[in-house]
């Protein structure tokens, strides 16, 4: 029976997405990215080499797989064109694998130049944008006056074009920011011929025939689920829905049809830019997260800050996106490390919480309880695993009531331990 199964990250990202869908891929017909744009990045590494995709899903180093960037997704042309040639060396022909959905919102220069106008007008409140404009194309998105992938087939695309970058010029005026971007929307057009040559479809009916055709997709998200713009640490979130449901609308796929939810988390927690991070740690231990699992973003390159596996907000994200298996990444940064933490709960002004709070500040801090560290050695095989790792896992087990069924020992694909759920 044909299915569709969602792969989604249940912290404020970079859990190692690219590496499980990459693992997975083989499984599945179809891997469909349903939201988020370039501000993603998913690394991947095999045979030696690390390949980083920013808004391609990561099936697309396998030939036999089609793959799909939803309606739910931003996409900036200079980025795609760039993926696009980074992926020739490798005999990678995406036009014969990689299919376009004629709703996805597109990226202009103008929305890069708004998206640092409008992080630089808040100051010390800036929330950390990738400046990779995609909010403001998400507000437009949402304001209805945005440009879609299939509005650059149409012939009155340069109209269009023209009446919108002259709404963000204004604007961008008005916020006092107006940097010449000639080169970047010289290098747009040329990036929109490339653009051009791939299949420009209503992908929500290629899915649906798929799966009729008795096919499996694999959804692949971006970003995290403390990361959404509803449930995450508002205002410190991206602009769009990184949970299951947003793989319901960035695909037009019916809720009913979704069978498995794998949820990524690594075997601490990291996070990017501003915002609450209940277990972040500012000392020395924050920093040898950081160099033992070289957390630098793949997108930005910017340090990211380090912390503990917090269990409130992986039972919050679990329960948002209906997560059937859970996968442990990283899991090899801890070897050595001791004492291994777990948040277990928070206290707060009310006294003792498992709650995700709705606003984290000064009133809450987190409890924590120590754990073995284990030390791996060259291990592939479940049953090889330390018992203290074992054990580990056993404890995230019972405090989410979900199965821990892959464990990420490395970046290597091959570095990877399935366990029956």
């Amino acid at each position: 029976m044909s299915k569709v199964d969602v792969l989604l990250g249940l912290q404020w990202g970079d859990e190692g997405k690219g590496k499980a869908v990459d693992f997975l891929a083989p499984k599945y017909d179809i891997v469909a990215r349903f939201q988020g744009g370039p501000n993603a990045g998913h690394t991947l590494e095999f045979d030696g080499k690390k390949h980083v995709l920013h808004q391609i899903p990561s099936g697309i180093f396998h030939p036999e797989i089609l793959n799909i960037i939803g309606n739910g997704v931003v996409i900036d042309p200079i980025v795609f064109a760039r993926e696009i040639r980074d992926l020739e060396p490798f005999g990678v022909d995406a036009t014969k694998t990689l299919v376009l959905s004629n709703k996805a919102q597109l990226i202009l220069p103008t929305h890069k130049l708004l998206d640092k106008a409008l992080e630089l007008s808040k100051g010390e409140e800036k929330i950390g944008s990738t400046l990779r404009g995609i909010g403001p194309t998400y507000q437009d998105k949402i304001g209805r006056h945005g440009l879609r992938i299939g509005d650059i087939i149409e012939k009155d695309f340069d109209e269009k074009y023209q009446k919108l970058k002259k709404q963000h010029l204004s604007l961008l005026s008005a916020l006092e920011l107006e940097d010449d971007f000639i080169e970047q929307e010289n290098q747009f057009f040329h990036s929109l011929e490339l653009m051009r040559q791939f299949r420009i479809i209503s992908t929500e009916y290629l899915i649906h025939e798929s799966l009729k055709s008795g096919k499996d997709i694999l959804a692949e998200g971006a970003q995290g689920t403390l990361l959404d713009i509803d449930f995450g640490s508002y205002p410190f979130v991206t602009s769009s829905n990184t949970t299951t449901a947003g793989a319901c609308t960035g695909l037009g796929i019916a809720p009913n049809q979704i069978n498995e939810v794998f949820g990524i988390f690594k075997a601490y927690c990291t996070r990017v830019g501003s915002g609450p991070f209940p277990t972040e740690l500012f000392n020395q231990e924050g920093e040898q997260l950081r160099k033992l699992g070289n957390e630098f973003g793949a997108t930005t390159g910017r340090p990211r800050r380090c912390g503990w596996l917090d269990i409130p907000a992986l039972n919050y994200s679990c329960m948002l996106n209906g997560v059937t298996q859970l996968f442990m990444m990283k899991a090899d940064v801890l070897s050595g490390v001791s004492p291994v933490k777990i948040c277990e709960s928070y206290n707060s002004d009310r006294g003792e919480t498992s709650e995700f709070p709705y606003v984290y500040n000064d009133s809450y801090s987190p409890i924590f309880k120590e754990v073995p560290s284990w030390e791996l050695d060259g291990i592939l095989e479940y049953n090889n695993l330390p018992h203290n790792l074992k054990s580990f896992i056993s404890s995230v087990e019972e405090s989410v009531h979900v199965p821990i069924t892959l464990i990420s020992l490395g970046p290597d694909r091959k570095e990877t331990v399935l366990k029956k759920s």
